[in-house]
């Protein structure tokens, strides 16, 4: 199958493009092509949907949410279809799957509500006979960049909340995950969402992507990427005054007290560190373990490595499945021979998967290290993959201080028991997302989603905060006194 561009409600491509493979990593087999669009097509988009967005602002807020109701309403009805193709073109296991469509479902009906509310403010005036108020306004033409760790889940944080706020949209979707994008655009069109407000254009990043953020009509980037990637985009939106919103990296660490529950921080580990194979922004790469019970909690968590099953993401037995292809594969392994150089305890993983049912696919063993210093490398750098380093700490000062270390901030937890521990821990940790007894993945749909320091750059996903992302802020100031009233003069 070959996917099409979805421009103004038609689906096609220029028969010229040059068309790449979408490999389900799992077991190396062609799922689709999908076309490397040329800025032609986003002039196209942009022009469409700068044309439909003038009177899609028009329509009332609500009725705009009738549409996401409808969407969520089909997401629902096709969510295991929709989890099967994710499962097949991402990788990680279908339990997973059906959760993040499940995600894009919870979004579609939350933001639909924001529809009925949308909510400004009205505030005296200093002058009499003046009403003052402050309403949310429509941006325009919004350029989204995805990534392909979750192909559904983020392209509805963001495309939800400007639909129901009167902008329109051009979705880039991953190259590596294009299938969910051509799944999404045909549900636009089956609920028959007006032409032009939704817009998908395949391409790369260099050239799709970057003439989205250079063009004079698109008003907002929303991206969601490597901090280089996003570095990048937040200097090109910024010469073209761009309201861009980032949500990049993350070096993400559980803390394990030493009156934590540990059977409890175990299962918070595994799921934080190798679900989606560690291919998560959220993912759990650094546990920060107080010393006094260091060594018990790594033999739980060896007992507990040993039972995770790996393979095909379909499996409904498989807890782990691949990576996303050869290149990470080969990344992850390097930071495995860097960890090793830097004189870390290799006790478990640390190897590619070889043999049947491995040779076709892309797996990495689940890899623990133990004994690593706060500064080495693998502490500091983003990894993605299903590496976790154990660091030793004597107190929960010190374990803050430690999580505080890098240059991201998007999520921590803690496993205690002690309630004044888990208040100054919740207060200190300099992340966007804090847990306390469970790990650090997880974030619900009603809250805003992002990070601190160079995760991002003070936007959020998700949430009413979303809408600060696809609105402008307008005060309006209406005076029925009859006469000239001067603010800040004429208040004697």
């Amino acid at each position: 199958m070959k996917l099409q561009n979805f421009i103004g409600g038609q689906w096609g491509t220029s028969e010229d493009l040059k068309f790449v493979p979408v490999i389900n990593p799992a077991n190396g087999e062609e799922l689709a092509q999908v076309p490397m669009s040329s800025t032609g097509a986003v002039e196209q988009a942009v022009a469409v949907a700068k044309k439909a967005q003038k009177s899609w602002a028009l329509v009332p807020a609500p009725k705009r949410a009738d549409y996401l109701y409808a969407i969520g309403l089909r997401m629902k009805e096709k969510k295991e279809h929709l989890a099967q193709v994710l499962t097949k073109e991402m990788g990680k296991v279908i339990e997973e799957g059906r959760g993040e469509v499940q995600e894009g479902i919870d979004m579609a009906f939350y933001m639909a509500g924001e529809g009925r509310r949308l909510f400004g403010e009205t505030t005296p005036s200093e002058l009499a006979n003046k009403f003052a108020m402050s309403v949310r306004a429509p941006i325009g033409v919004v350029g989204l960049i995805t990534p392909w760790n979750f192909p559904v889940a983020i392209a509805t944080w963001k495309s939800f909340p400007a639909i129901v706020a009167g902008n329109t949209f051009i979705w880039k979707p991953a190259t590596e995950t294009p299938m969910m994008a051509y799944e999404m655009a045909k549900i636009f069109e089956e609920v028959g969402l007006p032409e032009g407000v939704a817009n998908v254009v395949f391409g790369s990043g260099s050239e799709v992507g970057t003439a989205l953020i250079e063009h004079p009509d698109v008003k907002v980037i929303s991206f969601t990427g490597s901090t280089a990637t996003g570095s990048k985009v937040a200097e090109l939106g910024g010469r073209h005054l761009k309201k861009v919103s980032l949500e990049m990296g993350g070096k993400n660490a559980v803390i394990v007290m030493d009156d934590a529950d540990l059977e409890l921080a175990v299962e918070g580990i595994l799921w934080s560190a190798f679900g989606t194979a560690g291919q998560r922004c959220t993912a759990c790469s650094r546990v920060i373990v107080h010393k006094d019970v260091k060594a018990e909690l790594e033999e739980r968590l060896l007992t507990a490595m040993q039972l995770l099953t790996i393979g095909d993401g379909l499996d409904e037995s498989v807890k782990i499945g691949p990576v996303i292809n050869k290149t990470a594969l080969h990344k992850i392994n390097s930071y495995v021979e860097i960890g090793r150089q830097e004189g870390a305890k290799l006790l478990a993983g640390g190897n590619i998967l070889t043999g049947s049912p491995f040779d076709q696919g892309f797996y990495y063993a689940p890899t623990l290290f133990t004994d690593v210093k706060w500064d080495a490398r693998i502490a500091q750098e983003e990894i993605f993959g299903p590496v976790v380093s154990l660091i030793e700490v004597e107190s929960l000062e010190e374990a803050i201080e430690v999580n505080n270390s890098v240059q991201f901030g998007l999520s921590s937890s803690i496993f205690t028991q002690d309630i004044n521990r888990a208040f100054q821990a919740q207060r200190d940790l300099d992340t966007g997302i804090v847990y306390v007894n469970a790990g650090t993945t997880g974030a619900e749909i009603h809250l805003p989603f992002g990070g601190t320091k160079g995760t991002g750059n003070g936007h959020r996903d998700s949430g009413v905060a979303a809408l600060d992302v696809y609105t402008e802020w307008k005060s309006i100031y209406i005076d029925y006194s009859g006469k000239l009233q001067r603010a800040q003069i004429d208040t004697e």
